[in-house]
């Protein structure tokens, strides 16, 4: 199941590779759910990705180097 997840993530990240606005973390959004869904089991690894997506924008206090 990650493993698909993981790919399409990469479709995401293909699609909107020229589009603003880019995402103010480091890592990406994206980049933050490949490692964490290569990193944990499915459920921890979802739970992770849409904590870092809800907290992207730009009066975040969340610092801006975080990995999973």
């Amino acid at each position: 199941m990650n493993t698909i997840v993981v790919q399409l993530i990469k479709i995401y990240q293909m699609l909107k590779k020229n589009r603003a606005p880019k995402c103010l973390h480091y890592p990406s959004c994206s980049n933050y759910g490949i490692m964490a869904f290569k990193k944990y089991p499915f459920w921890i690894a979802t739970k992770k990705t849409i904590s870092r997506i809800r907290d992207c924008h730009p009066f975040s206090n969340r610092p801006y180097i975080d990995y999973p």
